[in-house]
């Protein structure tokens, strides 16, 4: 595949100083004290050797921003553009100021079926620093399989889940259907989960609109006894619960989820599935979310 990982996403933030506390004393995340984005009064927020996998940027609102997926090379890079703009997309170039900020060789930015704003790169700049968490969070599963997962909206499903299988090369992991009320009168929204590298699942695809433009972002930390530090520090910190310690049926992360500065939510977990030969994985449909907890009408009290 040419797109190999989910590189970084970026953020719309009023107010920076929110994520600053919120990605350090909360996620464990590290501010990367980086004059570059200090230039461009952006944050950097650091989870590996990478010098960022979140870029907070001051905007008039709070929200998600785009979706940052990463090519192998120059080659890999190439072939997906012209796979783009060959399907009609429009793809524009990143300025030379998007270029400095993102410290990448050469990024496009484009756009989804649904809307969904997304950037296409390679070649980080990277010094490799070494991350230390500020609260002393292990780590995070990173590397090859980037920085976790999106799930996006998408209320133009058939041609969004087309784009990313026939144009991006994405494969489907698995889907369910669901409802929200038990009204039988309710229409079923599908969601899909989609891969392009060895964990279960980059992308997810919800068929509803998201004012946000992000259902959630998964970050996936080295083990589940800092899942459970994480809850404590949501407690102490007052951040919202959204969604209850449970272990998903598709990709058996064991996690729970929380609100954002941002308006989306995180789905903080450990233990996910990887896939290394995909040729002998079937795809399916779950009827159910978790083998256990995963109650998310928290969220709503």
């Amino acid at each position: 595949m040419a797109i190999h990982s989910l590189g970084y996403i970026t953020v719309k933030a009023t107010d920076l100083s929110r994520w600053v506390d919120y990605g350090t004393q909360v996620l464990g995340l590290a501010v990367n004290q980086n004059p570059i984005a200090e230039a461009h009064g952006a944050l950097f927020l650091k989870m590996d050797d990478r010098p960022y996998r979140f870029v907070v940027e001051s905007g008039g609102e709070d929200r998600y921003g785009a979706s940052g997926w990463e090519c192998n090379g120059p080659i890999e890079f190439a072939d997906t553009v012209q796979r783009l703009r060959a399907a009609g997309v429009e793809v524009s170039q990143g300025s030379s100021a998007d270029i400095a900020l993102r410290q990448v060789q050469d990024l496009v930015k484009f756009e989804d079926p649904s809307g969904n704003q997304h950037e296409l790169f390679w070649g980080i700049v990277s010094n490799f620093g070494r991350f230390i968490s500020p609260i002393g969070v292990e780590g995070f599963v990173t590397g090859d399989m980037g920085l976790g997962h999106t799930v996006l909206p998408a209320p133009e499903f058939d041609a969004t889940v087309r784009f990313y299988t026939e144009v991006l090369n994405f494969e489907l992991s698995d889907l369910m259907k669901v409802k929200f009320t038990p009204d039988p009168n309710e229409p079923e929204k599908r969601l899909y989960f989609l891969h392009c590298n060895r964990r279960h699942h980059s992308l997810a695809l919800f068929e509803s609109p998201i004012p946000s433009g992000c259902v959630h972002v998964m970050l996936e930390t080295a083990g589940i006894d800092e899942v459970g530090r994480c809850l404590d520090r949501i407690n102490a910190h007052g951040v919202k619960l959204t969604g209850t310690l449970g272990r998903h049926a598709n990709d058996h992360m064991v996690s729970f989820y929380m609100a954002t500065p941002g308006g989306f939510m995180i789905e903080y977990g450990a233990d996910g599935m990887v896939v290394e030969d995909w040729s002998r994985y079937s795809a399916f449909q779950s009827t159910v979310n978790s083998f256990w907890g995963h109650d998310f009408s928290v969220g709503q009290r």
